[in-house]
């Protein structure tokens, strides 16, 4: 097995043996780092130790990670052309950064009368972003409420 001693230099080759006794004269542990490699890597260094800075470098990265958040936008079924672009870049950016968003579309009083309008509406707006986004969830009816989400395309499920 490949050896590292305590001050990180590198002792090159050494039997199993040969590099416990090293680690117990230091009164450190032998850490296998890398199993995989030909021949495999043992480091002596105090395992507490080891295990902190571990834990230290799981952390940093999962603080690095972001979760994608889900953002939302809401439209209507009377919305004009220009806020829905609005919309639409806004909808954009979201997906630029990772994220989900939630399409709503709520009708009030006389609009539920007209509920294939709606739906068309949701329908136009997903459509002209299918190129940067897929469909998540369908365009689904609850009442007088369509939803449905959206991801961006390239991020895996």
């Amino acid at each position: 097995m490949r050896l590292i001693d305590e001050n990180g230099e590198m002792v090159g080759v050494v039997s199993i043996q040969e590099a416990l006794r090293r680690a117990d004269e230091a009164g450190l542990d032998l850490i296998e780092v890398s199993p995989k490699a030909e021949p495999p890597v043992a480091k002596i260094l105090s395992f507490s130790s080891f295990k902190y800075q571990k834990e230290k470098e799981l952390k940093a990265m999962k603080q690095k990670t972001k979760a994608a958040e889900m953002k939302g936008v809401r439209l209507s079924v009377r919305i004009g052309e220009h806020d829905l672009e609005i919309r639409n870049k806004q909808v954009q950016n979201f997906l630029a950064e990772g994220h989900k968003v939630k399409i709503e579309l709520n009708l009030k009083g006389r609009e539920r009368q007209h509920s294939g309008q709606a739906m068309e509406v949701v329908r136009n707006f997903v459509k002209a972003l299918s190129e940067i986004s897929r469909i998540e969830q369908p365009i689904s009816q609850q009442g007088g409420r369509f939803t449905t989400i959206i991801a961006p395309k390239n991020e895996e499920k």
